[in-house]
């Protein structure tokens, strides 16, 4: 292990360009209204702002992982950070909804670059029995990130317009990035080769799966040019990811994906457990707050002020969890937030009509504080424990591209989902004109659209019930010592004449 004497500070400054990132994941939810308003575009085109932003976070994870491994961790995070700091800059100057889709992209890429260096440098600097508490400030800053973005962003959308969601990243990203310089140790790199031919087939199938799922309901799940229709795209795009697969497992050469991995049973757990997470954190708050703007009227401040409950409960009480996934079987503690989480949502869902006491809401919302606090720290720690100092870019990289994974496909499934839902329960053409409002509703088009809102929220909690028979199979923790000696083990065993 390449543990450091003082490794707290290091953790500290990658957790702000962290918080960074993953705060764009969500914030852009409170602020698709006024984009919407101010783009001069529609409900899907608008969604595509996220999407964009998560496909393109996604899909270099796993290589982006081996990169930090080859050319030094500290290194790519430097670069990612440099990119997402400049596209931030070029998001909040874009005129038209294609450049703003484009540029999310390419901020996307720098976010890929940066994420996996924060995982990989815990498990590096940091000596398996000292990692439940890093890991549990790795967690909740992955928690409170994607419960504040939507409070940052309507406070900053209401005072100062859309465009400072993402020119706020310009200053923190230039603070981020001097703390890395100076804070972040350069670790021993391992030689790696990259797989570009499992590169393009896992980017090429996920960006048919996510387009032909967030655009099916626009072409009524029929043709979109020519012979080219919208089930052929999803079937092709599973093709192509089930030959990334195969590709994986008979390659002669350095795997993207180490499959061995996956024989661990607590790492494969949590990587499906984690995608779960990600679907359904993403899944929920585009719903929530068109509901919110649409259907009740609030500005962008006031709906993100809702999300101030679940904020609180799941910063407070998230190094207390990651101290506790260090005494008791994460397993126990993450099933306990997925249920709870599962609840939290169906509770809203059903407090949605127009007129519900909108106090009502923030009960639900504490709730799903206090499960998030319960799910990021156990999910981290579960998946990182067993890995060994060579594999820990690869691990971070896994996990990682998993929870991205999630989001991508929250955000594809929500969209088609909304799509279709305000279809069935607002009258006859009306839902269309509804995709390209701003400001409230009209009265009478309310009801549907708080219905069909409400219909969306059950999606992500039905898959958090699968995050929670997941983490039900945890198997229990081995001890510092075994996983020591496992370790030892294998690199004698390695270093042995043959």
């Amino acid at each position: 292990m390449e543990t450091v004497a003082k490794p707290w500070p290091a953790l500290w400054a990658l957790v702000l360009g962290f918080f960074m990132i993953l705060v764009d994941s969500t914030i852009v939810s409170v602020a698709n209204p006024k984009i919407m308003e101010g783009l001069h575009t529609d409900i899907n085109s608008v969604i595509w702002v996220t999407s964009a932003y998560l496909l393109a976070y996604a899909v270099p994870l796993l290589v982006t992982g081996r990169m930090g491994d080859k050319y030094g961790p500290k290194n790519l995070y430097l670069i990612g950070l440099s990119v997402f700091t400049l596209a931030s800059l070029w998001c909040g100057l874009s005129g038209s909804i294609g450049m703003l889709i484009l540029a999310r992209a390419v901020q996307g890429l720098g976010a890929a670059m940066m994420t996996p260096q924060t995982m990989a440098v815990i498990t590096r600097i940091f000596a398996p029995d000292k990692r439940g508490p890093a890991m549990g400030l790795w967690g909740a800053t992955a928690g409170v990130a994607m419960l504040v973005g939507p409070i940052l962003g309507g406070v900053l959308v209401d005072g100062l317009g859309w465009e400072w969601i993402f020119f706020v990243n310009v200053p923190v990203g230039v603070v981020a990035f001097v703390m890395a310089v100076r804070l972040v140790p350069a670790l021993k790199t391992h030689d790696h080769k990259f797989d570009l031919l499992g590169v393009a087939l896992s980017s090429i199938g996920l960006f048919m799966l996510v387009f032909g799922i967030q655009e099916g309901e626009k072409y009524n799940w029929g043709a979109i040019s020519g012979p080219i229709t919208v089930w052929g795209l999803i079937i092709a795009g599973l093709v192509f990811l089930v030959l990334f697969g195969i590709w994986q497992g008979t390659t002669k050469g350095e795997a993207l994906v180490p499959l061995h991995l996956f024989k661990v049973r607590n790492f494969s757990l949590a990587n499906i457990a984690i995608t779960t997470m990600g679907f359904s954190v993403t899944a929920m708050s585009l719903p929530l707050f068109f509901y919110y703007q649409l259907v009740r009227g609030m500005t962008p401040t006031q709906s993100a002020l809702m999300m101030v409950p679940m904020a609180l409960f799941s910063g407070v009480l998230a190094p207390f969890v990651g101290k506790l996934v260090d005494l008791a079987n994460p397993r126990y503690v993450a099933l306990t937030g997925f249920v709870l989480m599962s609840v939290s949502l169906l509770w809203t869902s059903s407090l949605m009509s127009p007129d519900t006491p909108i106090w009502l809401f923030l009960l639900p919302s504490g709730l799903l504080g206090i499960a998030s606090s319960g799910i990021w720290a156990p999910l981290s720690t579960t998946a990182t424990r067993n890995l060994g100092p060579s594999e820990a870019g690869a691990g971070a990289g896994i996990y990682n591209t998993t929870r991205q994974i999630g989001s991508v496909l929250g955000s594809a499934a929500i969209a088609a989902l909304i799509s279709a839902r305000l279809a069935a329960e607002m009258p006859a053409g009306a839902s269309q004109g509804a995709s390209g409002v701003s400001g409230q509703l009209p009265a009478f088009l309310q009801a549907g659209f708080a219905t069909a809102m409400g219909q969306s929220i059950i999606l992500p909690a039905a898959v958090v019930v699968l995050g929670a028979a997941t983490a039900a199979f945890f198997a229990k923790p081995r001890s510092v010592e075994a996983i020591y000696a496992e370790y030892e083990g294998q690199r004698s065993s390695a270093n042995q004449p043959h």
